[in-house]
């Protein structure tokens, strides 16, 4: 059975914090809340896990185009080939926040993801997923969560996320009613900026 447990954006509780983190490590799948829409993760060392999420979202593992969810820039050198100093930059600039920053994958890719030239980067800017990312030591891969309704496209109330996704998750927080507007997403991958999406974060930053 699935446990939904209450955590307060402004001051994680350690103790349901490491909970979270237990589920995890653990090979668990936690439903948490960003900056931006609720987001399915796991951790990056479980392939169990990952192979949950691909069935889940229907897709092969190795071709699935999940972010990693980093607590900060300090993590990223281990999955990101090095980047030159004015994307760097613009990264500090931009994180945390609402964005999603797909970059050149380095040689240390989990090995699921090896055959991946490119990887989706996130810091959201929400102290719950920071958080967890912090105690667990190493980022989630993550996915957002769609509703099966076209017209809202993302569920943002936590009970109304529970009482669908209990059966299929191990985990679901409730932060709060989340955002309905997904994560810009840029392109860096060939040295420049390429907006894929235009989202929740500005694109004042480029």
């Amino acid at each position: 059975m699935s446990q939904f447990i209450k955590i307060y954006e402004d001051k994680p509780s350690e103790a349901a914090i490491a909970k979270v983190v237990k589920v995890l490590k653990d090979g668990g799948l936690v439903i948490y809340p960003t900056d931006t829409v609720y987001g399915l993760g796991c951790d990056i060392n479980n392939t169990k896990a990952l192979e949950r999420i691909a069935k889940i979202k229907g897709v092969k593992l190795e071709k699935a185009n999940f972010s990693f969810v980093c607590h900060d820039l300090s993590n990223i050198s281990d999955y990101v080939k090095q980047l030159d100093t004015p994307t760097f930059k613009l990264l500090k600039k931009a994180l945390p926040g609402a964005y999603t920053f797909i970059l050149p994958g380095s040689q240390n890719l989990p090995k699921e993801f090896k055959k991946k030239t490119t990887v989706g980067i996130r810091v959201p800017d929400n102290n719950i997923a920071l958080e967890i990312v912090r105690q667990l030591g190493n980022p989630i891969v993550s996915t957002s969560i769609h509703d099966e309704d076209d017209v809202i496209e993302y569920t943002t109330d936590p009970e109304l996320i529970f009482e669908k996704w209990q059966n299929r998750v191990d985990v679901v927080i409730d932060g709060g009613y989340g955002d309905n507007q997904p994560s810009t997403i840029i392109d860096f991958s060939n040295g420049f900026p390429v907006v894929l999406r235009e989202g929740k974060g500005s694109l004042d930053i480029l």
